[in-house]
């Protein structure tokens, strides 16, 4: 029996939720069930019963995604909001400056405070020391320095959920003490001021856990890693992208590695390899071409959740030092219990 049959129902968005409303007949019962899934996905079901005809039922689930802002910091890591995560224009920056990234938005969502006016947040400068080996703070200032300089576009969803870009900086500012000898002082910043309400609505996100960003040397790498995580719970586990598509959500830079062969040597490889390796999911990217010797037109992307040996495998690899890591993880390295 199709659902017109014993009830309507229409959805709406209110403040960023969708919103069900439904009508029935007044013979009709209906039992709604609720269920909480990970990530603040609620699922609705509604089963409809006739008391006219028994046998006559209808179903009907739905979901409601809760916003990023609401979620919480957890052994999962720490909620990214796709919007942060699928920007372009990010090519400029560095391994180390988006490790630094992750450290400090990750600062401001978990203080609650991402939504007020003219917020600003203080950490110490030693927190985004990245090598234990490494005492002075000119890497942390350079990474600060290149995160300030760098314009993104950022997609989003305006109220009138037309779809929209915002051209923007990371920061709105960085107050950096003048001594760069010192390594026990702070850093104050804060972010632009057209960039909070966008983070506020955004209702999608990834759990991004800083121990494997920061275990990671490919900027590639982290993107695709971030990239794979904010599709981690869709009901998908394979997306293909146009080459165009793929280049831009990965942040390669304008007119390099436009050969097939060196995007799939400097980019593809390495990051693949470092996902697999460090990270609790495993990915797959599959270059497609026409024909052996035609450029790539598309990539397929797969990913899913390590589980035993591998995801401990990942693991005790975080664990260990980084010196010699890439040749553990290509097999150069025969390790000796």
């Amino acid at each position: 029996m199709g659902w017109g049959e014993v009830g309507t129902i229409s959805l709406l968005r209110v403040s960023g939720w969708r919103v069900a409303r439904m009508k029935v007949p007044s013979d009709i019962g209906a039992v709604a069930s609720k269920r909480v899934w990970a990530d603040g996905l609620v699922t609705m079901r509604v089963d409809l019963l006739s008391s006219r005809k028994y046998n006559a039922c209808s179903s009907l689930e739905w979901g409601v995604m809760a916003k990023t802002i609401d979620q919480k910091t957890n052994i999962d890591g720490f909620p990214k909001a796709g919007e942060l995560i699928e920007i372009s224009g990010a090519h400029e920056l560095e391994a180390s400056d988006r490790a630094a990234l992750n450290i400090l938005y990750r600062l401001a969502h978990d203080s609650g405070r991402l939504g007020e006016k003219d917020a600003e947040w203080n950490i110490p400068i030693k927190d985004l020391r990245l090598s234990s080996t490494h005492n002075s703070t000119d890497r942390v200032r350079d990474s600060l320095r290149r995160l300030m300089k760098v314009v993104v576009t950022i997609p989003f969803r305006g109220h009138d959920e037309r779809e929209r870009v915002l051209l923007t900086h990371l920061f709105d500012f960085l107050d950096l003490p003048s001594d760069e000898e010192n390594a026990v002082t702070t850093i104050r910043f804060g972010l632009p001021r057209k960039l909070q309400p966008i983070l506020m609505r955004s209702g999608h996100w990834g759990r991004i856990k800083s121990e494997i960003i920061c275990a990671m040397t490919s900027k590639y790498a982290m993107q695709l890693y971030e990239l794979i995580q904010l599709r981690a719970n869709m009901g998908k586990s394979i997306e293909v992208f146009t080459l165009d598509q793929f280049r831009s959500k990965m942040n390669i830079p304008p007119n390099t590695y436009s050969r097939g062969h060196d995007l799939v040597k400097y980019v593809i490889e390495p990051s693949v390899l470092e996902v697999n390796g460090l990270s609790d999911m495993g990915v797959d990217i599959q270059p497609r071409r026409k024909h052996a010797k035609a450029p790539i037109y598309e990539v397929a992307v797969a990913w899913w959740r390590k589980e035993g040996n591998d995801f401990r495998s990942a693991l005790k690899e975080r664990q260990r030092s980084k010196v010699g890591r890439l040749a553990r993880l290509r097999g150069l390295v025969e390790t000796v219990e």
